[in-house]
């Protein structure tokens, strides 16, 4: 029985990239061995294995055969005849092909490490195609390796391109689909993901509400850029620079989604898109089985982005609401996050990525003062029932008109 580190562990550790965790493959060896060693079996469609010390997965080297549609249509042979040369041949990628011994030697048979020079991400074999998932998951490695100069090799693209046309894509489960997205989400330059489908037709089966945006132009007064799809990416871009939860990265791309259905008559104006964003949003996350949490922020963002971008045009009143709609008293880290959201969308566009969004400031600051208004005084004076919420949302109201004043008073001094 050999053992071998292979994949992400190997490749990141030549990177000088942080990895998270290990990954091993047992040459030479059975289910029965491995259970006779006190390994724990948890592999339902071929043998894995928990390390009864480490915990870390040993799987059983292994060859796959496709034999029908789907990501499930593999029979497996995981005999202790199989070597490691013909586990690395199934991978997906050259650089994930790779493995290394306990002396720490390293087995490259299919050019892992002229790839990781060449800053490429290539397939192993044909037998690519044989897995759409595998999409999916080039993608999310062109996100990850992004900032380092990585590209998708040309075959690859071209492999990735005539595999989603196969629609094969649709046999993919929604499950395993939001989660190569989410995971996407975390990744350096999450942009990369969905422009990276899109370069493959791949965006269509499972994303066709963000697929559509691009073409669709907007007034080249506030978008340089015009490109609705360009924009997205862009906001993604700048979304990612401000944050690194995934929920806000997802509510960023979702933001403009009602400009995908705004008539061709209209364009470039899109009157109303913030609000048409919301039933979009819905339909796309029931699809992907999206969390509650990253669905119910995609929807805040599209329905009152347009609101802080104009926030010292609008009424106390307004201003007020749109805490409360957003139930920001409730949820203040949801509310920083659709702060984030907005900042993200102003800057998102071509001559603006590096601009101040003071807006965002202001509204952390009304924020704050209207916190500091409670129910304990009003109570204390002797008031109740629903009294006490309209006394509590006058006062906020008077706070931010207080706040208001004095910063147009500052300004006005400034510019004399």
């Amino acid at each position: 029985m050999q053992i071998f580190l292979v994949g992400g562990a190997v490749r990141d550790q030549q990177l000088n990239y942080p990895t998270s965790e290990n990954d091993w493959v047992v040459v030479g060896s059975s289910v029965e061995a491995m259970l006779a060693k006190g390994y724990k079996q948890v592999g339902k469609d071929f043998p894995v294995f928990l390390h009864p010390q480490t915990g870390e997965e040993y799987a059983l080297a292994r060859q796959e055969r496709k034999v029908s549609q789907g990501y499930h249509g593999f029979t497996i042979d995981s005999t202790d005849k199989i070597t490691l040369e013909q586990d690395l041949l199934r991978r997906d990628l050259t650089i994930n092909a790779m493995a290394m011994d306990d002396s720490g030697q390293i087995i490259d048979p299919y050019g892992g490490q002229a790839d990781l020079e060449a800053k490429l991400l290539r397939h192993v074999s044909p037998a690519f195609a044989e897995d759409p998932l595998r999409i999916l998951r080039v993608a999310r490695f062109a996100a990850r390796y992004h900032h380092l100069g990585f590209s998708i090799a040309d075959e690859t693209l071209e492999l990735m391109t005539q595999l989603a046309k196969t629609g094969e894509l649709t046999s993919i489960s929604a499950d395993r689909v939001w989660t190569e997205t989410q995971r996407a989400m975390t990744e350096r330059s999450p942009q990369i993901y969905f422009q990276t489908l899109k370069d493959c037709s791949a965006l269509t089966d499972w994303f066709a509400e963000i697929d559509c945006l691009w073409g669709i132009p907007n007034p080249a007064k506030w978008h340089p850029e015009i490109d609705t799809g360009v924009h997205t990416m862009m906001v993604l871009e700048q979304a990612a620079k401000l944050s690194y939860e995934s929920a806000t990265r997802f509510a960023a791309v979702c933001h403009d989604l009602g400009k995908g259905v705004t008539p061709m008559s209209e364009w470039p104006s899109h009157k109303g898109h913030e609000k048409n964003g919301i039933a979009i949003i819905e339909t796309l996350c029931h699809r992907l089985k999206v969390p509650t949490t990253f669905r119910q922020l995609a929807k805040i963002v599209s329905e009152f982005h347009l609101h802080l971008h104009k926030i010292e045009q609008l009424k106390p009143t307004t201003i007020v609401k749109l805490m409360e709609k957003t139930d920001a008293f409730r949820k203040p880290e949801r509310f920083e996050q659709f702060i984030r959201c907005c900042e993200a969308d102003y800057r998102g566009r071509t001559g603006f990525e590096d601009r101040d969004y003071p807006q965002g400031q202001i509204l952390r600051d009304l924020f704050q003062l209207c916190l500091k208004v409670t129910s304990r005084e009003f109570i204390s004076q002797g008031i109740q029932g629903a009294q006490i919420g309209e006394k509590i949302h006058q006062s906020r109201v008077t706070q931010v008109k207080i706040y208001l004043k004095q910063l147009e008073n500052r300004l006005a001094q400034l510019a004399q």
